[in-house]
């Protein structure tokens, strides 16, 4: 697969914008010669992987308070967000579906489906859970390089998830999910005289929940505490061909807290905040000369992508290359502490409030914020909610807080059906 094929998939999928590594990052005089950005402003540098469809928020509940859902109260969709909540269900099992138009202001005919349910064990310290995850990408001609029509194709990307979760005492679980990714984007056709296939990977979730319920605020309103951990698609790089190099798919560290207030018998908030990190490695910074030993092209700053998953995920802590400019004598300088700015800046942060009244009705709004030079999303969200006995109905929209984003008006529907015997939650035992 070629790196301008799967570059412009990330750009349909509306995760990525276009940001250049390679020498378009070396400066001179401190101005950037693509972008005329200051320096110190920092210079595009997006982090591509491949299937990033993996990162999209599978749910309205979630999508309504600005992706944030690693420590939100358990439902079916925690598969996604923190496998390890699911010990924590009120119900004895649940069942969701999910689905959302996807890109609708660039493709007529995209979508993301999601399946996902859980059952708790006959101990209630303990549940499992799967899921589906079908994204339809619409359809594609492929075409030569005279433009005569190959075929018409419909490319199509699916994980499958089977997930764990255990509770190790009151107030903390564990959990962990293992996951089967089918991304299918040419149907098999030749790329560049090499024959394409089905990229293909396994990968796993390992996650974990605190929560502290029953705080005493104010004398006479409760509060519950929580806290959850996700490192997620800790797996093997993919490859479209048998010739290309293998990419990196989205490994993510999540993390964050959720604070729950019980205002009274009916009326009840939650605030939650989501903190997010690529554990991949940053593009970094090439020379114009040849490495001997490689026979690549000299890293100027920043390290060799073409590592290993274990050294990827540790390595992305401090492999930004930061600001690179060009001396007169044609050597090179990096920018002081423009590589520690640069790595703080792949972090990107989540936050969502919701409102319950009666634990029937829901209201959700949130804010979803990520550094221009790593993606550039910016937006807000709202949400409502109706629960009726064992059913429940969301839906999320998405506000988009920058000019022709291509996620503007995003909509997500999710129908929920509860297990637990009576229409109504239960305490969790134990």
């Amino acid at each position: 697969m070629t790196l301008s094929f799967v570059r412009r998939n990330l750009f349909l999928l509306g995760l990525a914008t276009s940001g250049g590594s390679l020498l378009a990052q070396v400066n001179t005089g401190c101005i950037n010669q693509l972008t005329g950005q200051d320096c110190e402003a920092g210079v595009l540098n997006t982090i591509t992987t491949a299937v990033p469809f993996l990162m999209i928020s599978v749910d309205s509940r979630a999508g309504g308070m600005g992706d944030a859902g690693v420590a939100t109260s358990p439902d079916a969709n925690s598969i996604h967000w923190n496998p390890s909540k699911l010990a924590f269900a009120e119900n004895d099992g649940e069942f969701m579906m999910s689905y959302s138009p996807w890109l609708r202001n660039l493709v007529p005919d995209m979508s993301l489906a999601y399946l996902a349910g859980f059952k708790r064990l006959g101990n209630k310290r303990s549940a499992i859970g799967g899921s589906l995850r079908y994204f339809n990408l619409g359809s594609i001609t492929f075409t030569d390089v005279n433009g005569s029509t190959i075929r018409d194709f419909k490319p199509a990307e699916f994980a499958v998830d089977l997930a764990f979760a255990q509770q190790f005492g009151d107030n903390f679980s564990g959990g962990v999910a293992i996951r089967y990714v089918n991304s299918n984007l040419t149907g098999g056709i030749s790329v560049q005289g090499a024959n394409s296939k089905a990229g293909q990977s396994v990968a796993a979730d390992v996650s974990f929940y605190y929560q502290k319920p029953d705080i005493a605020i104010g004398g006479d309103k409760e509060a519950t505490f929580a806290f959850g951990l996700n490192v997620s698609n800790v797996g093997a790089k993919m490859s479209y061909t048998e010739t290309s190099n293998k990419d990196f798919i989205p490994i993510n560290l999540r993390l964050g807290p959720s604070f729950k207030l019980e205002m009274d018998e009916y009326n009840s908030i939650t605030f939650n905040l989501d903190v997010n990190k690529l554990l991949v490695p940053t593009p970094p910074v090439y020379g114009t000369k040849i490495d001997p030993v490689t026979n690549k092209l000299e890293v100027i700053s920043g390290r060799d992508p073409d590592v290993g998953v274990a050294t990827g995920i540790f390595g992305s802590f401090n492999d930004a290359p930061g600001v690179v400019t060009l001396n007169e004598d044609s050597t090179y300088n990096i920018l002081a502490g423009s590589q520690l700015k640069e790595e703080l800046r792949e972090i990107n942060l989540a936050g969502g409030f919701e409102y319950w009244y009666a634990n029937q009705f829901a209201f959700r709004t949130g804010y979803f914020w990520e550094h221009y030079t790593k993606g550039n999303r910016k937006y807000f969200t709202l949400g409502a909610g109706v629960r009726y006995s064992k059913f429940s109905l969301d839906m999320s929209y998405l506000i988009a807080n920058t000019q022709r984003s291509p996620l503007a008006n995003t909509l997500r529907f999710t129908l929920g059906f509860m297990f637990d015997g009576k229409g109504a939650k239960k305490k969790t035992e134990g």
